[in-house]
């Protein structure tokens, strides 16, 4: 009898105040495990971009490291995050005429209709797709209620959504962590990969907004039938709440890191310490209800909006959200994330457990398949 196959998966969140690995392994049949976490502040970013190559690539391997060690082996592949102000989304239709005569949509119009819908993006100079989805088909003008293979029509068409990002900022990234001797197998949107751990299926189904507040971004995603409908990064962070406390109270930054967690001014006006907060967490929650707005689903998400990331820890962050929004609101806890040595306990690590995850989402390659890679990586180095 063989014996389980057990896979590994890395995921890297570099944020712009902390970078976290986490090293996931996967038995088939079984929940998957964390066997290796790791972090490290992150220098040299801005606004979720590169700023200076070298103090990026320094902090990210102290993170990268950390991992190692507690995983006990050196990772070789990873799935990487991107989020920053680059980060965007569009909506994009494209239609085909179906290639048989019998007119039984297959595999190849849906790749027909794809490669459409993103010919016709506009905006995509100096950018990249990182992450794409159908939304919705139609079939002879009539919409499809899920899959359209298999069915009889003429013309295909499809709703699609796109996320992108500068390409530039994104290729030093990837070069930043290859350089670091890790190959990058993919590049998923944050909120994507939070999702992965921090909405639960009925949550994704019936609608929500997941916020991902980090410390110079906010990156929203707005999720319908389990697929996200809207992405979008706001230049604001939980750094600011920071800053403005230090201000406001006349104290050190490092005091008003733990001031502004604990929610206790100590010496200081409770009251004043909760309008500084509040006047903050009011801007980013007015940018995301404009957005909600603009996508026409500002108090229409009976799900509400799920607070992740490190600057969810915010004292009262749940109460004010709810006030602005009138949605339901709650801070994203890890959903199935086990493993007895390195649990994940807080909404700062879920982009980068949920970056594992979404490596174990794809089919297992078979062992000829293993082998031949291997084949082909010996090669490689002797081809001209």
């Amino acid at each position: 009898m063989r014996s389980p196959v057990k896979r590994i998966a890395t995921g890297i969140d570099v944020g712009t105040h902390a970078t976290r690995v986490v090293v996931a392994m996967h038995t088939r049949g079984e929940t998957p495990r964390i066997v290796g976490t790791g972090v490290s502040e992150t220098r040299g970013l801005r606004h979720g971009y590169i700023v200076n190559k070298a103090d990026a690539m320094k902090s990210i391997g102290v993170a990268i490291a950390n991992a190692e060690k507690m995983a006990g082996f050196k990772i070789k592949n990873a799935l990487l995050s991107i989020g920053g102000v680059s980060l965007e989304s569009f909506i994009s239709h494209g239609s085909t005429i179906i290639s048989r005569a019998s007119g039984e949509v297959t595999d190849q119009d849906i790749k027909k209709v794809a490669t459409d819908a993103e010919d016709n993006l506009s905006h995509l100079a100096n950018k990249r797709i990182v992450y794409r989805v159908p939304l919705r088909y139609k079939l002879d003008g009539k919409e499809v209620l899920g899959d359209p293979r298999g069915m009889i029509g003429t013309k295909l068409e499809v709703k699609f959504l796109f996320a992108t990002s500068l390409e530039q900022h994104l290729d030093e990234m990837i070069q930043v962590i290859e350089e670091l001797g890790i190959e990058v197998d993919d590049v998923i949107p944050s909120p994507i990969a939070a999702s992965k751990v921090a909405l639960n299926k009925k949550q994704s189904s019936v609608g929500c907004i997941l916020a991902n507040i980090g410390a110079e971004t906010v990156s929203v995603a707005v999720f319908e039938n389990e697929i996200p409908i809207s992405l979008q990064v706001f230049p604001i962070g939980s750094t600011d709440i920071t800053n403005d406390i230090a201000l406001g109270l006349k104290i050190p930054l490092e005091e008003a890191e733990k001031v502004k967690l604990s929610g206790f001014g100590g010496t200081h006006s409770k009251k004043k310490l909760d309008e500084i907060i509040e006047a903050r967490l009011c801007d980013m929650f007015e940018l995301i209800e404009a957005h909600l707005k603009k996508i026409n689903r500002n108090g229409l998400l009976p799900a509400g909006i799920i607070l992740t990331g490190g600057g969810a820890g915010v004292a009262t962050i749940e109460d004010l959200a709810k006030a602005i929004l009138k949605l339901p609101s709650t801070t994203a806890r890890p959903l199935g994330a086990t493993g007895s040595k390195h649990p994940i306990k807080d909404a700062s690590w879920l982009v980068a457990y949920g970056l594992a995850l979404h490596a174990f989402e794809k089919p297992e390659q078979s062992e000829e398949f293993q082998i031949w890679e291997t084949i082909k990586s010996w090669v490689k180095p002797f081809l001209p």
